[in-house]
């Protein structure tokens, strides 16, 4: 195709990129001469257009970034691309010793192995643990990070540690080959250095969760559960516009982030009110440790360098999602800047949630009962060794919540045995460093408009005062406005139920007060790894719970445009150094959740799924209760009949 050749219009101004705007793109970035063999397309995303074009219905440019690396000179480049016109309309330049590279790219995980396979000292630290059949070793090399070998600096650097397979199905992280790993320049194809300690040994145990011999008899005793809707869903989706019990809202999806949400919308009486603009995960790292030398380095970033939006599970009906099920394809970028689809990508059903509001009132005789329902849309995704899902949830109430389901298998590695602080013991011989998994998830805001601000509340003991709380029963709520970018770095308190509330500057409640929606984080550790280690340089935004920006079209990732072997300081450190004012503008709210992880033998050799997640509700956004006109449930309840109530002394103790 003709880079000057029209495509067919996307059907929505955030419509993800179809595979023809792809095809164009990778046509109009060849076309600049600077395309050979040695280029990869590591990103390839939809510019989005601005709040104020969406809302307003402004006409606007179809655009895109692109970001391509050279595995020869090593230089990554971004372009801002207008499809409608085939323009390269702005072209940045990164050096990846200075600003770090493009992901992982497919084909270094294979050629990782090749190397570090063909290495005599490698070849030689295996025999020394009894392994000389190398077709039966694997060695996984990811991402080598930044550590301050100076011969790193300039190449493409990976770490491999190796397992063992017994037989073609095995699971090889039962098997692992440790007290060995290979520093590896994958530029120029060689091992720089191999380092070793006095692990020697292979754990052999099984741990094929799927081997009848390793799982016994399969249980007998669980009846079927049998999930129906005999007249359909609830809520229609069509061309990626979701609509659902007042909630309005756009699907999206790119190889980097995964699924995104868009322009949520609830339908109050007759007016569709905006909440939250943009909705993804940023960016995640999953630091582990344990300082041994042979572990110490394991960092992963997830989306930023592992792009882990490409390996989306297609999702199966009986699986995955139980019920009425309506699925949406994803279309991403392969390595060479081709598209590729991932079918049944995003699951979108609906799911019954247990009670919504109930009172048995002991003096007007009434007793009504309302159940919860919710609109689940997600993705899975696998990455290597660990699996992860993302449900967004969207309830009758108006409350929003992200959960992230962790599952899949534990990274292992070799264990001496006896209690180790860092590192759990599994099964013998096999270990599990300790680690975390940290999510940052970048929530453009726009409750009832535009402009927006943040106040911090707390709840506390009110002070002592034999006039204003003379028995000491006071408990005070205590509002901060965050007026700056520094002054939005905030950690989570428990102990003061610390919330942060995104108000409206532009709309009030029939109080008078300004409308708003609440973030709950659960609170759990940030980054546990030392002040000013690489790490903690590297993924400064998992050092706390919440960053606040204005909106600016270039911050989208949280710890930059470029991760892999990035030195530190990208992404929410460099947005947040020049302290703009978010008070009454466009704010985005970057959180940062998760979980850490001592493995527990409950979780070998598949792990049970570990939650995580954080809520939005509304704070006077609506003037009271929406869920007033959900209709009680069909049979028993749906009869408002005089209970045991009415025989009660209504002198009696009874309280709410």
């Amino acid at each position: 195709m003709n880079h000057h050749d029209p495509v067919a219009p996307a059907a929505h101004p955030l419509a993800p990129l179809t595979a023809d705007e792809i095809l164009r793109l990778r046509s109009i970035v060849v076309d600049t001469g600077e395309v050979d063999e040695h280029t990869r397309f590591g990103f390839v995303n939809l510019r989005e257009p601005s709040k104020h074009e969406v809302y307003e219905g402004t006409p606007t440019p179809r655009r895109a970034d692109v970001v391509t690396t050279s595995l020869r000179t090593l230089e990554s480049v971004e372009r801002v691309i207008n499809l409608d016109t085939g323009a390269v309309e702005r072209t940045r330049r990164f050096e990846h010793a200075v600003d770090g590279g493009g992901p992982m790219f497919d084909e270094e995980y294979l050629l990782g192995e090749q190397i570090v396979l063909a290495d005599e000292r490698f070849v030689a630290a295996l025999a020394k643990r009894g392994v000389t059949d190398l077709s039966r070793v694997k060695v996984v090399v990811l991402s080598g990070g930044s550590y301050g070998y100076d011969d790193e600096r300039k190449v493409r650097a990976g770490r491999g540690v190796a397992f063992w397979q017994e037989h073609p199905t095995d699971m090889v992280w039962a098997h692992p080959i440790d007290g060995i790993v290979a520093h590896v320049d994958l530029t120029n194809r060689t091992v720089l250095r191999v380092i070793e300690t006095d692990i020697e040994t292979v754990p052999m145990e099984s741990g094929d969760y799927d081997d009848p011999a390793v799982i016994g008899p399969l249980r007998t005793t669980l009846k079927p559960i049998s999930i129906t809707q005999p007249e359909g869903v609830s809520f229609s989706l069509e061309g990626g516009s979701l609509a659902w019990e007042g909630w309005e809202l756009r699907l999206g999806y790119n190889g980097r982030e995964g699924l995104t949400i868009h322009d949520v919308r609830f339908r109050d009486g007759e007016e569709l009110r905006p909440i939250l603009y943009r909705a993804a995960i940023a960016e995640m790292v999953v630091n582990y440790g344990d300082p041994e030398v042979t572990h110490n380095w394991q960092n992963y970033f997830d989306t930023g360098e592992s792009r882990f939006g490409r390996y989306a599970n297609s999702l199966e009906l009986g699986c995955d999602c139980v019920g009425e099920i309506r699925y949406v394809d994803a279309i991403v970028s392969d390595d060479l800047g081709n598209p590729t689809t991932i079918a049944n990508a995003i699951c979108v059903h609906e799911e019954d949630f247990g009670i919504l509001w109930k009172h048995s009132d002991v003096y007007s005789g009434s007793q009504q009962t309302r159940r919860q329902r919710r609109l689940v849309v997600s993705f899975f995704v696998t990455v290597g060794n660990y699996d992860y899902g993302f449900y967004w949830y969207f309830y009758l109430d108006g409350t929003i919540e992200l959960e992230a389901k962790a599952t899949g298998i534990v990274f292992t590695s070799g264990h001496r045995g006896g209690d180790n602080p860092h590192n759990a013991e599994l099964a013998p011989g096999v270990g599990a460093p300790i680690h975390q998994h940290l999510f940052s998830a970048r929530l453009d805001m726009a409750v009832d408009g535009v402009a927006n601000s943040i106040d911090e509340v707390e709840f506390h003991t009110g002070a002592a005062d034999p006039e204003k709380n003379p028995v000491g029963n006071a408990i005070e709520r205590r509002v901060r406005r965050l007026g700056s970018e520094r002054e939005g770095i905030r950690d989570a308190n428990g102990s003061a139920s610390r919330t942060w509330r995104v108000t409206s500057a532009e709309r009030v409640n029939r109080l008078g007060h300004p409308t708003a929606y609440v973030l709950h984080p659960e609170g759990k550790s940030n980054m546990l790894a030392a002040a000013g280690s690489s790490i903690a340089r590297r993924a400064e935004f998992a050092t706390h719970h919440l960053w606040v920006t204005p909106f600016d079209a270039d911050e989208f990732y949280s710890a930059g445009l470029l991760v892999n072997q990035h030195a530190g300081g990208g992404g929410l450190p460099a947005y947040t150094a020049g302290d703009r004012s978010i008070v009454d503008t466009d704010i985005v709210l970057w959180h940062t959740f998760g979980l850490t992880h001592y493995p527990r033998l409950e979780d070998y050799p598949i792990m049970p799924v570990d939650r995580t997640g954080f809520k939005l509700t509304p704070d006077g956004f609506f003037d009271r209760n929406p869920t007033l006109n959900v209709p009680a449930p069909e049979g028993h309840c749906a009869v408002d009949e005089p209970g045991p109530h009415e025989h009660h002394d209504h002198h009696g103790h009874h309280h709410g």
